[in-house]
Formats: C-alpha cells, structure tokens, sequence
C-alpha cells in the first residue's frame, strides 16, 4: 500500500483537539480495499465516488496515487473546507466535488463510503447508488466496529444483492455490497411531514438531523415562541437551522423579517430549502450551506436564533457550541439578540456572557434551557 502522509492531515477550519483526529482506521481500510479494486478491475479515477470523507483522507490518499477525476461528496462545509486546505497544503489535485446528487455516482463503478450515523442517511444513499450508479457498481462502506449495527447491513440488503460483511481490523469493518436491485419509481427522500401544532410542514433528506420530526431543543423554543416569546427583529439568522423549523416558523409569523437559514451540514440545507418551499416562504427566507455563518456579514443581525449541538461526530464535545457562540458574537449587531436553547445540563450562560453579552434565563424545563444574550 503507497506511503500517505495521513500523520500531516489537520481537520481545521474544523474543531481541533488532542481526542479529535482527521482520519481513522476506517480511512486507510477504505483506500486500501479500493487500490486492490482499482488493480482488479482496472478502474479509473472517475469511475470512482467518494461520500462521507470527513477531512480528505480517502480523496487525497487516492489521489496521491495519481487516480484523476475521482468524484467526492462531503455533508460538512468544514469538511469541504479541510479538504480543500489538506490538498494544498499537499499540493495534490485531481478530484471534483459534488452535491449529493444525480452526477454523483452516475456510472460509478466503484463507491466509498465512510457509514452515516443516521439509518435514514445510509438507505438514501444505497438507493441513489443502486438506482444511478453502473450495474456492476461495488460499494465498499466502513465504520468503526463500536458503531456499526447489523440493521446497517439489512439496509443495503434492500438495495443490494449481495451484502458481505468483512472481518474487523483496528477496531473498524468494511461491508462490500454489489449487484443492485431494482428500486421504486421515487427515491425515498426527502420525507416530510406535518406539525399541526404549530402549522408547519418539515422536509428532511436522510442525513439531517432529527429528520422530519420536531427535535425536543427546537420544540421548546417554537413553544416559547408560540406563547408571544420571539422578538420582532428585521434582520434574523437561524443559526446551524436543520431542517429550518426556526426560520420558517419566524418567516410566517413576522412577513416583514429578512431571515437566513445557515448550517453546516448539505443534508441540512437542502432540507431547509425544500421546507420554506413547503411553508410558502421561500421568497422570504435565503437558505445557506455555511460554516457557522462564516460567508454572513459582520454585525449584519438583530436577532439570531440558536439550538446547537453538543456532538461532534459520535464524540460528546462542546467545541461546536463554542464556534456558533463566537460566530453570534461576530454576526450581531451591538444590542442585537441570541436566543439559545440547550440542554440544561450544561453550563453555557458563563460562556455566553463572556462572548456575547448580559445573558438572561427565559425558560426553563427538566431537560432543556432558553436564554437571550444582548450583543454588548
């Protein structure tokens, strides 16, 4: 197998800690099980898909071996920007990035898949694979054994005639499906679904978050804000917005609003999109796939709505609260507001005071806190 400088790596402008890496085991399974398929089958470069590098490893390993044109989707815009930062720092080229669509994986004969923690997100990907890739298209996924579920194998049994889980090596398997079976009229996603209680619609591809359903942070928020709880603001910033439950319920009840919808995640944004089309305000809502809002203007807010997350990957890491916390500093005008919900286990009001403002308690339940923060 070639000698890859994986060690020079980094997962900026991502989180970066001593427990947190940008490739693992997985990574240099996935390369080198592809490199043997490249030999066997004398594939080239864009013939070739990769979904799910995190920070690169996969892409940049292969394309250090001079494989050209190798397709590459990645959920994360700071994946994306990792990426894009780990191949110059590498000097290395060759590959072209893609939404999660159509052109992915048409004709692909051989895809790459670091497996998604959402079931839904691993069934939506199996059926484009099957329904749009090349009839003897060999799908290769892995995942660190400590994740990995035997319901992860019944799902691309859907898809797939043969499903053939490989023997663990460094904590982490690979499962090789091929033969592609015939699969329905529609793709399965995105899914959508109604909220009565609060006349809302949600639309949600596999990989986002909490899919079509309300999760419990959003929900209390939306149950403050149906209580007479949400500011009138004229400028309004849904930060890290899933599927866009906040912005979309602020848009119907505040038409005069400019709001953005931003998240990190292309599942997210897509989702988001097809949500304010489903709610009639798409005319009134700008959906972005960012990293924390780092294409917004400074100080461009008067309102900024948060629900963020306390995971990063499958590790429990408040980093990414912190960077949302210091993107909100940065996007608030002074005086503007940030209405946080979390979980009321951890200790945030000390973090944003200090970055934010003078942070008040406005709600609280057994599980979950909402606070604003004036921008000092």
């Amino acid at each position: 197998m070639p000698d890859f400088a994986y060690d020079r790596l980094r997962r900026f402008p991502d989180v970066e800690a001593d427990n947190l890496q940008a490739y693992d085991a997985t990574d240099l399974q996935l390369v080198e099980r592809a490199l043997a398929l490249v030999e066997e089958r004398g594939l080239s470069g864009p013939e070739i898909v990769v979904i799910g590098d995190e920070y690169g490893a996969i892409t940049l390993a292969l394309a250090d071996t001079g494989l050209a044109g190798v397709r590459v989707h990645q959920d994360s815009a700071t994946g994306r920007l990792a990426l894009a930062n780990n191949a110059q720092k590498l000097e290395l080229t060759g590959f072209a990035a893609h939404e999660f669509d159509t052109d992915l994986v048409a004709g692909a004969r051989l895809v790459l898949l670091q497996l998604p923690k959402a079931l839904a997100d691993l069934e939506e990907i199996a059926d484009a694979v099957a329904r749009w890739a090349a009839p003897d298209v060999t799908l290769v996924a892995g995942g660190r054994v400590k994740h990995m579920t035997l319901t992860q194998n019944e799902v691309l049994g859907r898809n797939f005639d043969t499903v053939q889980a490989q023997r663990s090596e460094r904590k982490s398997r690979l499962i090789v499906a091929t033969g592609p079976l015939p699969v329905a009229e529609e793709p399965p996603y995105p899914q959508r679904a109604e909220h009565p209680e609060f006349a809302l619609t949600l639309v949600a591809h596999g990989g986002a978050f909490a899919a079509n359903r309300i999760d419990i942070g959003t929900r209390v928020l939306l149950e403050l804000f149906a209580a007479g709880g949400a500011p009138t603001a004229e400028n309004v910033i849904d930060l890290g917005c899933g599927t866009g439950a906040l912005a979309a319920y602020y848009a119907l009840h505040h038409p005069d609003a400019r709001v953005i919808a931003t998240d990190r995640s292309a599942a997210a944004a897509a989702s988001a999109r097809e949500t304010m089309i489903a709610n009639g305000v798409a005319d009134r809502v700008t959906v972005t796939h960012d990293d924390a809002g780092a294409e917004l203007p400074d100080a461009s807010a008067d309102l900024i709505l948060l629900n963020p997350p306390f995971h990063l990957g499958a590790s429990v890491h408040t980093g990414a609260a912190t960077r949302l916390f210091e993107a909100s500093a940065r996007l608030l005008r002074p005086g503007g507001e940030l209405l946080t919900v979390f979980n009321s286990s951890l200790t945030y009001k000390p973090e944003l005071t200090r970055l934010i403002g003078p942070t008040e308690q406005l709600h609280r339940t057994a599980k979950f806190t909402v606070t604003r923060s004036i921008k000092r």
